[in-house]
């Protein structure tokens, strides 16, 4: 067999057999076929798509294309939440804590920003002295004693996705769906996973914009999982304007360890619903609780007892980082401190955001990355003071941009005000998570 071979039946719109998926696979791990070769072949698949029976073939490839993680020695449910990427999206730094607290051992395999989303591990590389690059023993020591822990992609964990990511994002073929799934549940299911929950976002800010296509992945993810043995359940969550207030590094972890800490803001209130909601579908996947009511009940005690922020100062003790964060986060974290209006042009209400241009300013200014390989400023970030309905006077703040370089702040200024659309009627509020998909 040879790859021009498998790539020519997929261009021609043919059904690949179990044999020739593999074998594709084995030589991207391997390194025996061409990056050309793979190029071509991720172009076909984004071009004819594949069927569900290929979808699974290709994610279970790319799943044992490395070492699976072995947690049978942890007496717990092993159960984690993935989000397809968002502006402001900071879940993961409440869900992961919440959910240890409960009993399940979270694994968080997680990523890096790129583009106008913000990644993880960019976040939790902001606390003093965190490590994302943990070994495998690093990883499931952290799990043993605290009930979390959060790391990159390791070379040895489906290795052949960590290639066919990078060739993905240079050949303009990221949103394909089939490459999509196979991507997100060969990492999760290398984790050793009972149990997932996937935030799939749609909206403005979101990679899938249009909602029948998001439900077509959420579907296709779920489907996919469960073939894999891995209980899974997707959410539709809205993306089209940033979720809670701040947008950036630094800003976004003071955020969450404020809410641990139970002090809510309101504009900050749809991350911790948020947060709860995706974890109490992970606790009833994780069978922890029968009902989502009786798992929402759980994780509000857990918040407000303050046994969620202990999780995460523990976490972030054993992973290196000092705990005093969670104690005075403003004080520990790097913070710019210059700061820029973002003003309303005009009186009005609120009636659109284009979440996708706040996300790339805020990258633009240091807070993200265009390519993998760039360094990220933690300081930067922007905290937005309206909300799609809210009702504003010209002049107003609509937010503020904290960067230490003014001339990049003011494009930024210029690039988010154009962001917000400021029309004469009031918005109807939009529901955070907009459907539950089970199959």
């Amino acid at each position: 067999m040879r790859p021009q071979d498998v790539i020519r039946k997929k261009r021609d719109g043919a059904q690949l057999s179990r044999e020739e998926i593999v074998f594709f696979i084995d030589g991207v791990t391997s390194g025996s076929i061409a990056d050309y070769q793979i190029s071509a072949l991720l172009m076909a698949i984004y071009l004819n798509g594949m069927n569900d029976a290929e979808q699974e073939i290709l994610t279970e490839a790319m799943l044992h294309s490395g070492n699976v993680l072995d947690f049978s020695s942890i007496a717990k449910p092993k159960a984690d939440k993935h989000s397809t990427g968002g502006v402001g999206d900071k879940t993961s730094l409440l869900i992961a804590p919440m959910v240890a607290a409960c009993g399940v051992c979270v694994p968080m395999i997680s990523g890096r920003g790129l583009g106008h989303t913000g990644g993880t591990l960019d976040k939790l590389e902001s606390i003093p002295g965190y490590r994302v690059n943990l070994s495998a023993s690093e990883f499931e020591k952290v799990l043993q004693t605290v009930g979390y822990a959060m790391s990159g992609q390791t070379a040895e964990l489906a290795p052949a996705d960590k290639k066919m990511y990078a060739l993905r994002d240079a050949t303009a073929t990221v949103e394909a769906i089939p490459l999509i799934v196979a991507s997100i549940i060969s990492k999760k299911g290398a984790a050793g996973l009972d149990a997932m929950v996937i935030d799939v976002k749609v909206g403005s800010g979101a990679f899938m914009r249009d909602e029948p296509r998001a439900q077509k992945l959420a579907h296709a993810l779920v489907k996919t999982g469960n073939s894999c043995g891995i209980r899974t359940r997707a959410l539709l969550t809205d993306m089209n304007q940033p979720l809670g207030r701040a947008v950036g590094n630094s800003v976004e972890v003071k955020e969450c360890i404020q809410l641990l800490r139970g002090e809510v803001d309101e504009g900050a209130r749809p991350v911790r619903d948020l947060s709860i909601e995706l974890s109490a579908h992970m606790l009833v996947l994780a069978h922890v609780d029968d009902s989502l009511a009786a798992a929402r009940d759980r994780l509000q005690n857990i918040l407000s007892s303050g046994k969620a922020l202990e999780s995460f100062r523990a976490n972030v003790a054993a992973q290196g980082g000092d705990p005093r964060v969670c104690d005075e986060p403003a004080k520990f974290l790097p913070l710019a401190t210059e700061s820029f209006k973002v003003e309303s042009p005009r009186s009005g209400f609120v009636t659109g955001v284009k979440t996708a241009e706040i996300g790339h300013a805020i990258a633009a200014i240091g807070g993200g990355r265009v390519r993998i390989d760039d360094e990220i400023d933690p300081s930067v970030g922007f905290i937005t003071d309206v909300k799609i309905g809210s009702h504003i006077n010209v002049h107003d703040r609509l937010g503020t941009i904290y960067c230490g370089d003014e001339a990049k702040a003011k494009e930024a200024v210029q690039t988010i005000q154009a962001a917000y659309e400021i029309g004469d009627e009031s918005f109807n509020e939009l529901l955070l998570v907009k459907e539950v998909i089970n199959e």
